[in-house]
């Protein structure tokens, strides 16, 4: 991906602490890829050990990490705007908005502060945390950089393996602009499409990269703690092994439900029960909800308990 051209071009490197796009990281360093920029989009609704994580990839891969935080400062304030005019011409209580009016400030926390904008819960049929929270600030910084150069590529960690949505992606796409004859524009490079999760674990041990702990800990993913795509089983080691993240969503759910006219539900909008108390309940049962698991609910969290092997 290089010219004889004086215009650069800048390959940005999405990090999120999991292994996909540690992987990612490995094969552009690998391949000696000039100019590159890597970026990780702080959610804060990370793990602690994520967190350290990022740290370590900056000493361990040698790279600088810049961080980069969506703000909904305006979007609270046209939220706050809403509910003083528009609730009260649709005849919503004076309780109800006075309620909302009082949790309708910025937190600092992005995903929290995106959540009493929304005043409600990103769901699988409304999914919009990751533009929100991942992709609009990185495009921000995209675009940023995209004055002055040839082009700028985006690398993205993702595999066809994981989804149906993402089966049929080509490894090399274009936002506007050419890859031929030479690259040209806003382009996305996604050179591990094809790999499977054995092969990208092995990428690890090639550079001598430990994987994200959380990993071994039961965790299939390790960007939000928890995603609102977390499986029962995932549920259940959360609650089980980080109480302290279960208590901050209950007190997050109560925030939202306060900015919200219906109350905004769960977390995980689920109809096993409106909060994540329940949720956690119905994680510790089996027979589709019916009896209690009751090694569940004696068994201790094992120090590993990796879905990926790394236990081996």
């Amino acid at each position: 991906m290089t010219t004889n051209q004086t215009k650069p071009i800048h390959n940005v490197i999405n990090m999120s602490g999991g292994k996909d796009s540690t992987a990612l990281a490995i094969v552009a360093l690998e391949r000696n890829t000039p100019n590159l920029r890597f970026v990780f989009a702080d959610t804060g609704h990370e793990h602690a050990q994520t967190y350290e994580y990022v740290e370590y990839l900056r000493g361990a891969l040698g790279v600088e990490i810049e961080a980069v935080r969506a703000d909904f400062t305006h979007a609270i304030e046209r939220k706050r705007e809403t509910v003083q005019t528009k609730w009260r011409t649709d005849g919503v209580s004076e309780d109800v908005i006075e309620r909302a009016l009082s949790v309708l400030h910025p937190s600092g926390n992005p995903f929290l502060d995106m959540c009493l904008a929304h005043g409600r819960w990103p769901s699988t049929v409304g999914r919009f945390c990751s533009k929100e929270l991942k992709h609009k600030p990185i495009q921000a910084l995209i675009d940023s950089m995209a004055e002055g150069a040839q082009a700028v590529v985006s690398w993205q960690g993702v595999r066809a393996d994981e989804s149906r949505a993402r089966r049929d992606l080509p490894e090399r796409d274009v936002e506007f602009g050419t890859w031929e004859p030479e690259p040209r524009g806003l382009l996305i490079y996604r050179p591990i499409i094809a790999w499977t999760v054995e092969d990208v674990f092995a990428a690890h041990r090639r550079a001598g990269i430990e994987p994200n702990p959380l990993y071994a800990q039961g965790m299939s993913r390790v960007g939000c703690m928890p995603c609102i795509h977390s499986r029962k089983a995932e549920v259940r080691e959360i609650a089980a092994r980080f109480p302290e993240e279960i208590e901050r969503l209950e007190e997050w759910e109560r925030l939202v439900g306060m900015a919200s006219k219906t109350g905004a539900g769960g977390f995980f909008q689920l109809s096993k029960g409106n909060g994540i108390r329940d949720v956690i309940e119905w994680s510790r049962t089996t027979r589709g909800g019916s009896q209690y698991d009751l090694l569940a609910l004696t068994e201790e969290p094992t120090m590993c308990s990796s879905i990926y092997g790394l236990c081996e």
